[in-house]
């Protein structure tokens, strides 16, 4: 591709931005997956399954794309800090923005599993931004 760039170690750099789509479509693939046995759960044993569960989910499948970025270069410590750190502080504000707007839904943990799916983008962003900055230099 045109985008990518060998940056002399044998890795190939990837813009944050496409890792970005990818991990926003696998998550969306998640929560159909989650959709799915959420109705299914309901239909057959009449039991909703926890929003916890959901997170679960979208994020063993949306953490894809970050782990085989980890996986290309060298293990950097920094840019796992960051994007844990991006993904907590995204999560928090959007599940208190969600809770204050929804507030019949905050007993349910449905804030919380807004600011999750909405905050995996965003940390994976963050890590694949280190980690391309640390294969540059």
């Amino acid at each position: 591709m045109a985008d990518e760039k060998d940056s002399g170690n044998g890795s190939i750099r990837q813009r944050p931005w496409d890792l970005v789509v990818e991990t926003v479509l696998l998550e969306l693939v998640g929560l159909a997956l989650f959709g799915i046995a959420t109705l299914l759960a309901w239909l057959f044993f009449g039991w909703l399954p926890d929003p916890t569960l959901g997170m679960l989910t979208t994020s063993m499948l949306a953490l894809w794309p970050a782990v085989e970025l980890h996986r290309a270069g060298p293990p950097r410590r920094l840019a796992v800090v960051a994007a844990v750190l991006a993904l907590a502080t995204v999560t928090l504000l959007v599940a208190a923005v969600a809770n204050w707007a929804l507030p019949a839904s905050a007993d349910s943990d449905v804030g919380i599993l807004i600011g999750y799916v909405v905050a995996v983008p965003f940390g994976a962003a963050v890590f694949a931004w280190f980690i391309n900055r640390a294969n540059v230099a």
